[in-house]
């Protein structure tokens, strides 16, 4: 019964996890591109959500393609040809890419063998990109949150047992809200105030991957 229940908890929690969407572009990435006039600084906003729960045993190849495909091939393509416009324009640019806390080396859950793994590329793209982008004054930096009070899991949220997972394992004792918890984040990396910052990954998840491997069943 514990067991069946942890299986839940974990399966209820991978399905609703990643809730960020934006405009669908090519490759099925999602991005927002906004071109400051006034401040003749630009930024790139790109974020995905495709995944399925499977085994790596059970995995297929074409669910192993399209979780790729979607979360970091169409990362880099439209970061790709949105850096091309701002190296040529010769104005300094900041690229966020919206992560994953799966793809981080504290907060795998079971079932996410490709969603991890192309959370962890998107990571080490920002990482790479930064590295080759900073002689163009192009940052590049991505952005990891966790769980979040949304629409999207507006039915998970309701759940009693939801809230005493908070309260024994997350430092913060509560799920924040993607505004302000996440915007303010965004809005830090566009402002000038983060001239100096690229190559980093930042953590929003109220501390939840901190104790490691939650054990559900001792709540």
């Amino acid at each position: 019964m514990v067991l069946d229940h942890t299986r839940s908890v974990y399966y209820t929690l991978y399905c609703q996890l990643h809730w960020l969407h934006f405009v669908k572009t090519i490759c099925s990435a999602r991005m927002l591109y906004c071109i400051k006039g006034s401040r003749h600084d630009d930024f790139l906003l790109t974020t995905d959500d495709h995944g399925n729960v499977s085994s790596p045993l059970e995995l297929t190849e074409e669910e192993w393609n399209n979780v790729f495909r979607t979360n970091i091939t169409g990362a880099w393509l439209v970061s790709k040809y949105v850096c091309k416009l701002m190296r040529d324009s010769k104005r300094k640019g900041s690229i966020i890419n919206i992560s994953s806390i799966a793809g981080l080396e504290r907060g795998q859950v079971p079932g996410g063998t490709a969603y991890a793994c192309s959370k962890a590329g998107v990571n080490m793209l920002t990482k790479v990109m930064a590295l080759e982008l900073g002689a163009h004054k192009i940052r590049v930096n991505s952005i990891s949150p966790g769980l979040f009070k949304s629409e999207i899991t507006e039915s998970l949220m309701k759940k009693d047992w939801l809230n005493n997972v908070a309260k024994r394992t997350v430092p913060l004792r509560e799920w924040g809200t993607s505004n302000p918890a996440l915007t303010k984040i965004v809005r830090y990396l566009i402002h000038d105030s983060s001239e100096y910052v690229t190559g980093n990954i930042f953590i929003a998840d109220a501390g939840a991957t901190l104790p490691g491997f939650p054990i559900y069943s001792s709540l």
